[in-house]
């Protein structure tokens, strides 16, 4: 925070604030969570994949999150994978974007309501 002009200082939070308002506005999909691709073994003892990395079969795709409390994963399709890829990343921006807006803040706050010594 800048001591000699706090004025400046607020209007420079505030503008930062807006920004981020508008950045969360943009945003659609949701989701938290990993998504993992996987190639897998099959359970046929006479199947390639078992001796073989590279003849696993796949790809599929799993995607783990908290739900109540408590680790869940599900199997997702090779579509719905696309779409949640976007919504995780999105999820991992809207924290980033509050990180900064508690920042901003309390950047303001000291500016316009300084601790008295």
């Amino acid at each position: 925070m800048s001591k000699r002009n706090p004025e400046k200082t607020a209007a420079l939070a505030r503008e930062h604030l807006t920004r981020i308002r508008h950045a969360l506005a943009e945003i659609d999909t949701l989701c938290s969570g990993t998504l993992l691709k996987r190639m897998m073994k099959c359970g046929k003892a006479s199947c390639r994949c078992q001796q073989d990395p590279a003849a696993r079969h796949g790809p599929y795709y799993e995607w783990g999150r908290m739900k109540a409390g408590k680790l869940v994963h599900r199997y997702v399709s090779p579509a719905q994978a696309v779409l949640l890829h976007q919504a995780i990343a999105n999820y991992r921006k809207v924290k980033k974007l509050l990180r900064a807006w508690e920042d901003e803040t309390e950047r303001l706050i000291d500016a316009e309501a300084p601790r008295k010594p």
